[in-house]
């Protein structure tokens, strides 16, 4: 990495690929409800910025700047106005995002124009008032545009920088001192939102990290319950008259000898290595999920690539093979049930009540033949109810 590019990363870090999307969605959530109100804002000064133009400016900067800047404002109020109400995602956001960079940009060169061409052909006394209009609008431009970076330093620079190199090499000490007093209000502003970018980003980590918390298993790593029940909602609700999907529970046999003979971190560990292997097991297929002890739970949504009819075989042959944990090879069985969407159930809790009955009664079948959950370290026989 070059030196520059060096610079650029330490300048602008990119934002964190876990976080992009949110930041996105936030990002362009802000311009709906802000940029509107800009647009307001800068149409009520039209009437007093032609009023207040240069007499000495040619008519194209004292009205016809002023018509086009009132017009483009008034066209893209509007426009904001029905945006404020769409719902984003995340292709949307950026498109938002990308078309207020480039009109806030546009006008701002419209008003920067304006703000020279009247200080030029106006009398030196009356000079100093058109930095401040100009210094208004673009610094509450900036703050509008504050989640942007980019389009942040772009109205800047476009806005403050022509008129306040004017200022600083007009000859005149006051125009000297409030040409450094707007770059420096320019150059605290842009330190204010690099830190409130700054202290976005890690608001967002901080958020992402709490749902986390909050839908992962502490022990395992998998998805909880919780996840699993609105996974499972979700794939009820868009499922077509056609689709069928599946939940599968299980439920490890012979655990608890695992515990008492070898101790609980064992038996923790044991339980990790069952979830890695259903996470292989399941791929991008299925969504595995723990609900509690030694029980498992499987969505295999519709159209997954694992066949419904056959997802207990191919859950149970992931668990064959013997465990080796802390120096010991452990064999633990185990026993699935599974219900099918609509003819096992049409609701979450009835889908969870059926896999439910069908696990037990697969235990129940066992002992009725003797065979004892767990027993011999062999693994259970299990079928999809």
């Amino acid at each position: 990495m070059s030196s520059l590019q060096a610079l650029w990363r330490t300048t602008f870090p990119p934002i964190p690929e876990e976080i992009l999307p949110d930041f996105k969605l936030l990002r362009a959530s802000r311009l709906q409800s802000q940029i509107p109100l800009l647009y307001l804002t800068l149409l009520l000064t039209i009437p007093t910025t032609i009023y207040g133009s240069s007499q000495g400016a040619p008519a194209w900067v004292r009205v016809g700047i002023p018509v086009v800047m009132g017009t483009a404002c008034l066209v893209r109020f509007f426009a904001w106005t029905k945006k404020s109400k769409q719902k984003l995602d995340e292709q949307s956001a950026e498109k938002m995002v990308t078309a207020a960079t480039w009109v806030s940009g546009s006008l701002g060169v419209i008003c920067s124009t304006w703000c020279v061409m009247s200080f030029l052909t106006a009398p030196p006394e009356l000079r100093i008032y058109y930095p401040m209009i100009m210094s208004m609008g673009s610094l509450a431009t900036a703050y509008c545009l504050s989640t942007i970076r980019g389009a942040t330093i772009i109205n800047l620079v476009i806005g403050l920088l022509p008129i306040s190199l004017l200022l600083l090499f007009s000859g005149k000490r006051m125009d000297l001192a409030a040409g450094t007093s707007l770059v420096v209000a320019s150059a605290f502003l842009l330190r204010m939102i690099f830190q409130q970018h700054e202290q976005l980003v890690d608001l967002l980590l901080l958020q992402r990290q709490m749902r986390e918390l909050a839908d992962t298993d502490p022990l395992t790593g998998l998805p909880n319950r919780r996840v699993l029940t609105e996974r499972l909602e979700q794939e009820i609700e868009r499922a077509g008259p056609d689709a069928s999907f599946a939940l599968a529970l299980l439920d490890l046999d012979g655990f608890k000898p695992v515990n008492d003979q070898y101790g609980h971190g064992c038996g923790d560990l044991l339980l990790c290595e069952v979830a890695d292997r259903l996470r292989k097991a399941c791929g991008a297929s299925a969504l595995p999920a723990r609900i509690g002890g030694d029980e498992f739970a499987i969505l295999v949504p519709a159209g997954s690539a694992i066949s419904l009819a056959a997802i207990a075989d191919h859950i149970l042959a992931a668990l064959v093979p013997p465990y080796q944990i802390e120096g010991h090879i452990l064999r633990v069985g185990a026993s699935i049930g599974v219900a099918t969407w609509p003819g096992d159930g049409t609701t979450s809790r009835s889908l969870f009540e059926t896999a439910d009955i069908a696990l037990y009664a697969i235990k129940a079948e066992r002992r009725e033949r003797g065979v004892e959950p767990g027993s011999e370290g062999r693994l259970g026989q299990a079928q999809a109810a």
